[in-house]
């Protein structure tokens, strides 16, 4: 009798701990709403005049668009601004198309290293300005894989190579962006210590879930970039990475916002967000055996 009535008690423990299991699941299932806090839209200038090695460089878009709620991924191109470049160092001053799509282009743009480019947009009258200098950036030595140079040593990786210049305080944003992937990985570097020297960086797949599966096999592409760019920039995509990169993290520092070089001359306080950047690049596509 002991021990009919032992086991039945168990039973009863047991559907009394999946009642209440199944309450605290099914209330998990609430809806909370979360205020998020809004401001007025501001205006988002993304002019990367970038000029590939190798080419010309006379075709470069401009994008501006108006920021929106956080919860809002639908874009806001803008339309009807004046977008204007103009070389403070030879005069030359090159005026954008506007697309009507939120683009403005230019097929004669004439890109210089070393010289200095203001942009000029004007919106809803309010103008906005940056300046920025065209700086060169050395070319790649070699691109090599191996196992050895990342933090996994069973994980491929690829590195590149290049001859940082002497005596020059260098900045440098690097691009890993794997062929099929929206994301690239983003990463800002300083000659301070490396001067005139052979600098390197690799690109490892993150493995954080453990899965082999994830790492890069025989076959897949990657697309690389190394861009020259200034040190104000080399700040700026600095403190933004690392905001990306504590994402989720509860032990980081609270974001902050983010000013680019875009700033309003006459009403300050109606600064765009964005950057004005124009620099020189070296790209490669490297295959993995």
């Amino acid at each position: 009798m002991y021990f009919k009535n032992n086991i039945s008690l168990k039973k009863q423990l047991k559907n009394l701990l999946l009642i209440t299991i199944s309450i605290a699941l099914f209330s998990c299932e609430d809806v909370v709403d979360i205020d998020v806090s809004t401001e007025e839209p501001r205006l988002v200038i993304e002019a990367s005049l970038d000029w590939e090695k190798g080419t010309i460089g006379n075709e470069q878009t401009v994008k501006i668009s108006m920021s929106t709620p956080y919860y809002d991924t639908t874009p806001n191109p803008v339309s009807g601004a004046l977008v204007k470049v103009t070389n403070e160092t030879n005069g030359s001053t090159y005026i954008f198309n506007d697309q009507e799509d939120g683009s403005y282009t230019i097929s004669d743009f004439e890109p210089f290293i070393n010289h200095t480019y203001s942009l000029e947009v004007s919106y809803d009258n309010e103008i906005y300005i940056a300046e920025e200098t065209l700086l060169s950036v050395p070319e790649f030595n070699r691109i090599e894989q191996s196992f050895d140079g990342g933090f996994n040593d069973e994980a491929l990786e690829v590195t590149y190579y290049f001859d940082d210049p002497p005596n020059i305080e260098n900045y440098y944003l690097s691009s890993f962006q794997e062929v099929g992937t929206l994301f690239q990985n983003l990463e800002g570097m300083s000659d301070e210590f490396t001067d005139g020297n052979e600098m390197f960086n690799f690109y490892e797949k993150d493995d954080d879930n453990g899965d082999d599966d994830d790492n890069f096999k025989p076959g897949d592409v990657v697309n690389i970039s190394l861009y020259g760019i200034s040190e104000q920039y080399y700040n700026f995509m600095r403190i933004l990475i690392e905001q990306y990169d504590a994402g989720g993290d509860p032990f980081s520092s609270i974001a902050a916002e983010i000013r680019g070089n875009c700033i309003n001359p006459t009403n300050p306080e109606n600064y765009a967000y964005g950057y004005f950047r124009v620099t020189e690049v070296v790209r490669a596509t490297y295959t993995f055996e």
